[in-house]
């Protein structure tokens, strides 16, 4: 059988062929591709004519379209249906990309064609999205090194290589731990507290985890497991948060400290003080002092409401202290006394399917336009993911959309968006995204009802989604999310407001059973109980911010801790930030960060933050500027969805709210103005 990697699909927007493809096409599609992208970069490099936009930029744009198949489709499948066979294969493919990027990127003579446009580009009589290729393509390789010397490159090329192999053994250690600390339990008596739907899924999830008749509890990728909230039994409550903290400390310690070292060597050899340093510089903060600012202007409010929530939570409790395990139950408590609010009763008014098309897309097709039909006849990757094709609003075909929501023992934790077809006009390519989640499966039969921060989730990551759809750009480079790291998380939660957008609500929280509405006092309440807490939320989130921060802030001539000091280095940044509250662990701890330490967010998390500034204003120039909903939908889509990374992305930003943006609005969303 042919190899489907090396033709183009010939299926509807290009999708993959995923019926036809096997395991066993992904090495030789990787190396085919890798060998004609170097010959074609070989080939733009050697030109006898003087370099052309058209002969070296567009020629580099159309270049890899082999490669860029195969790992689009690769990493997405590692990411969301693994096995033992790809997990090796993913570790051997590691820094044999590094490498074959590297070569991309510090190419001695297609860089001195690049930088004689580049020096050149005021006089090439260029449009806008041509200069700004130009120059991504130039600062990109600058970035990267093409200006170091060759022994000095050399290095390069090795720090890089090691880096990818040790992000490998960081996302195949992670994996192994998380599956590891599942919780197994025998009776379903232990699980007191949790509602009947989660304690159904607990049993389904061991009869696939192979403990028929017993019930297992796995972990999420993040802290604050969801059944701490609801779990009666204090010990269990013990146990659950132990075991998520505790995964990847031992096997994933030292690879963090490794990595720390390796960044801040390439920091230094590339002229940084740090790995922080290198990274935002290439980021809408623009220096590491702008985003110490920024932490240190929300620590210490976050921190006094985190503590007055403790108390509250204490006394609920009837101890002098709350404990990090407890946190969330009576947290719950609370709000069920406070603000007649059950966090439990809230899921039956939320079942996913309902949620995704009376709430998700309804809320596209009001704010957009969009309408979404599922296409049965098109095969995804997995039996779990399904493909809709995604039109305008006069009937035009704008691209897929593939909706992945189950947990399953293959997938990696927690929620994100891929693209397995870039936007490009060059191309000729529709956009073709995925959304993967990782909701419970309940028993055939039972409906799948969400928690609230489940919506928020589906919501979220449908906004990145969006991002991708509406990507109306000529260049690959620019398509998209291919925007700087603490911008792309700020469209993404500008559309979590649409799920508590009254309209929106009142048209998916239905009763999954009666079909009756969501109760209408209770969004109001929703939003109060959600203020309750939002200390908690904030100081948990920075802490994970200023963990990351602290380790790709070291200096290569600094002290570095040794590789058994992980745990030690993590306490003493959180204490250093102020913010080694007991009862409130970060968000993610060292070993299980994958975010930064398995991924591309290293000195990137604070960006969550920094694109919630952003995100903040914006929703209140959605819910201010006097226009109707479907007309800020346009100007947010014309002005900024649809540019990707072809305009500087605070332009665009200007472009819609017409100032810069303000901190206030998130201030005032987690209650920390007053």
């Amino acid at each position: 059988m042919a190899n489907p990697f090396f033709e183009p699909s010939d299926l509807p927007y290009a999708l993959p062929p995923f019926a036809r493809i096997r395991h066993e096409h992904y090495l030789p599609a990787f190396e085919r591709g890798m060998a004609e992208q170097r010959e074609e970069i070989a080939a733009i490099g050697s030109r006898t004519a003087p370099p052309t936009f058209e002969n070296t930029v567009e020629a580099l744009e159309r270049s890899g379209a082999v490669l860029g198949r195969v790992r689009r489709v690769f990493f997405n499948k590692t990411a969301s249906d693994t096995d033992d066979a790809l997990q090796e294969l993913e570790t051997e493919l590691a820094p044999r990309l590094a490498a074959h990027d590297d070569a991309l990127l510090l190419d001695p003579a297609l860089f001195a064609r690049l930088d004689a446009l580049y020096e050149a580009r005021e006089d090439l009589a260029l449009g806008p999205e041509q200069v700004r290729v130009l120059e991504r393509h130039h600062t990109l390789r600058v970035r990267a090194g093409a200006r170091l010397a060759p022994g000095q490159q050399r290095r390069l090329r090795e720090l890089n290589a090691e880096i990818a192999a040790r992000c490998a053994e960081f996302r195949r250690n992670l994996r192994s731990a998380t599956a590891e600390a599942a919780l197994v339990l025998e009776h379903a008596a232990e699980l007191a507290g949790l509602p009947d739907d989660q304690v159904a899924a607990a049993a389904e999830n061991a009869r696939a985890l192979g403990h028929p008749g017993g019930f297992v509890l796995s972990l999420k990728n993040f802290t604050g497991q969801t059944e701490l909230a609801t779990l009666d039994d204090p010990a269990l409550r013990e146990r659950l948060l132990a075991a998520s903290l505790g995964r990847g400390v031992e096997c994933n310690g030292p690879v963090a400290v490794a990595l720390a070292r390796l960044r801040a060597e390439r920091a230094a050899l590339l002229g940084y003080p740090s790995h922080a340093a290198w990274e935002v510089a290439d980021r809408t903060a623009g220096t590491t002092g702008a985003v110490e600012e920024m932490f240190g202007r929300l620590a210490g409010p976050a921190v006094a409401n985190a503590v007055r929530e403790g108390a509250v939570l204490a006394q609920a409790a009837g101890v002098a202290e709350i404990g990090a395990a407890d946190w969330q139950y009576y947290a719950e408590r609370v709000r069920k006394e406070r603000f007649d609010l059950d966090a439990a009763a809230l899921r039956p008014y939320l079942e996913l399917e309902t949620v995704l098309r009376d709430g998700v897309f309804h809320a596209a097709n009001l704010v957009y336009g969009l309408t979404f039909t599922e296409r049965p006849d098109l095969v995804a990757y997995h039996p779990d993911a399904r493909v809709f094709e995604v039109r305008e609003e006069d009937g035009s075909a704008l691209g897929l959309y593939i909706g992945d929501f189950h947990a399953r023992p293959s997938k990696r934790g927690g929620a994100w968006e891929n693209e397995l077809v870039q936007q490009s006009h060059l191309l000729g390519h529709r956009p073709v995204v995925v959304n993967n989640l990782n909701v419970a499966r309940p028993p055939a039969g039972e409906p799948v009802l969400l928690t609230w921060r489940e919506v928020g989730t589906l919501f979220h990551e449908f906004g990145h989604a969006l991002h991708a759809l509406f990507s109306d750009v000529r260049y690959p480079l620019l398509a998209g999310t291919e925007v700087p790291r603490d911008f792309v998380e700020f469209p993404s939660q500008v559309n979590e407001m649409w799920a508590e957008q009254p309209e929106i609500l009142a048209h998916y929280a239905r009763h999954h059973v009666t079909g009756e509405p969501m109760p209408p006092d209770l969004p109001g309440r929703l939003r109060e109980a959600e203020s309750f807490g939002a200390g908690f939320r904030v100081v948990e989130h920075q802490a994970a911010a200023v963990l990351d921060w602290s380790w790709h802030s070291l200096p290569a001539d600094g002290d570095l801790p040794d590789e058994g000091d992980a745990e030690a280095f993590e306490a003493a940044a959180l204490e250093r930030w102020g913010l080694a509250l007991p009862a409130i662990p970060p968000r993610y701890r060292t070993g299980y960060f994958a975010h930064v330490f398995g991924g591309g967010y290293a000195a990137g998390y604070y960006g969550y933050r920094w694109a919630e500034v952003l995100d903040a204003d914006t929703v209140r120039w959605f819910r201010e500027n006097g226009r109707t909903v479907r007309e800020s939908g346009e100007i947010f889509r014309r002005e900024l969805l649809g540019r990707g990374g072809s305009v500087d992305p605070m332009a665009a930003f200007r472009a819609v709210v017409g100032r810069d943006p303000e901190i206030g609005p998130l201030l005032a969303r987690h209650g920390l103005d007053g």
